[in-house]
């Protein structure tokens, strides 16, 4: 025992009972206590997923992706979508739309997308490898939201004769300059270019009636309400069609050709959501127009027009609204000519979650193969 006038140090006892318990096996609580305090190491970050490599299962990889109608419903007729551009995820919009018509309103449809040709991963940056373009030989509508794409001229040759057979067409946003011809300027499809001199404005000016002019709306920043033309508001792709609203800006158009006809103009809104108020600097005056469609009477006695239809708004996110989705069903119904097939409110609504990415250069999901858009 201490003895009078001595005092025990406070840390004694607990330096006792670390010995005692190294001594018999038990933890330490003067060391608990000890680690307990000091600084904790952070956990090891996770490394972000890695692309897992392609299986050799001795078949070809899916390259595209096919949405089968129910058996009681298939009316017959075959979809081809045509993804590929960088900036408004046109590899997310179009296959949702795809299962639309597909499953709620019995067309087969079949999306194509700009791929990879090493990893076979959807790379809408590739604008030259894009397979399965032989499928429009058999089509009975095209939908094209390509931007500044260049196919070699053995696949291209299915699209050009796809347009020169006549048959419908639907374009989304970026299709008035579908087709830039920078690589092989000497082939016999170059006048199909957004720029051709020789077709002028090519693909987009002569068939969907505009090619690619400039951005009207301040991009990122002023978002596009549709308003419907006057004296239009009875058309069967109009029916059912509450609001038009996207956050991607409105384009310019300087001139449509004479027998078209606007469906909807689009105002300029001066911010980034439906209810802002639209900008009052004069760009609404006139409004520019935004969807369109086009009746193309190409001669011959028992030929019927080539109906074409575009719409300048049409990304990913612009989809996420109904108005804008029920337009372009509609656009694809009335395409075929099934326009009695349209009702006041027929389903548009997405099969499966649709949670769209932001538009944007560089922003599209890395990884991802047609197979895995199938719908399990």
């Amino acid at each position: 025992m201490p003895g009078p006038g001595m005092r025990i140090h406070p840390a004694l006892p607990i330096l006792l009972l670390g010995f005692l318990a190294f001594a018999m096996g038990r933890p330490d609580p003067a060391r608990a206590a000890r680690q307990e305090l000091a600084p904790q190491e952070p956990p090891p970050q996770e490394s972000p997923p890695q692309e897992p490599p392609p299986q050799d299962t001795g078949e070809e990889p899916a390259l595209w992706v096919t949405y089968e109608p129910l058996q009681n419903k298939d009316q017959g007729l075959h979809v081809v979508f045509l993804a590929g551009d960088e900036e408004y995820r046109s590899e997310e919009a179009l296959p949702m739309l795809a299962r639309i018509l597909a499953k709620r309103h019995g067309i087969r449809s079949t999306v194509l997308f700009s791929i990879d040709p090493e990893t076979g991963v959807i790379d809408p940056t590739n604008q030259t490898n894009l397979p399965g373009l032989e499928l429009l030989d058999e089509a009975d509508l095209m939908v094209v939201a390509w931007r500044f794409r260049e196919p070699p001229d053995d696949a291209m040759r299915h699209f050009v004769d796809y347009v020169e057979a006549h048959k419908p067409i639907v374009g989304l946003r970026t299709a008035t300059h579908a087709l830039r011809y920078t690589r092989n300027r000497e082939s016999p499809y170059a006048r199909y270019s957004f720029d051709s001199e020789e077709w002028p404005g090519g693909f987009g000016k002569q068939i969907l009636g505009e090619t690619w002019v400039a951005h009207y709306g301040v991009h990122g920043h002023e978002s596009t309400l549709g308003v419907v033309e006057q004296g239009m508001e009875e058309h069967p792709i109009l029916a059912g069609v509450e609001q038009v609203w996207g956050p991607t800006d409105v384009y310019r158009v300087r001139q449509l050709p004479d027998a078209a006809q606007v469906l909807m103009r689009g105002q300029i809104l001066r911010g980034m959501s439906a209810d802002r108020p639209p900008v009052g600097d004069g760009r609404n005056d006139p409004m520019m127009p935004l969807i369109w469609l086009r009746e193309i009477e190409h001669g011959g006695e028992d030929a019927p027009p080539q109906r074409v239809v575009c719409s300048t708004i049409g990304s990913s996110t612009d989809f996420q609204n109904e108005g804008l989705r029920r337009v372009i069903v509609n656009s694809c119904l009335w395409a075929l000519g099934y326009e009695d097939a349209i009702g006041e409110r027929i389903n548009v609504r997405p099969v499966g979650a649709y949670k769209p990415l932001p538009f944007g250069f560089g922003r599209f999901k890395r990884g991802v193969r047609p197979a895995d858009l199938a719908l399990r």
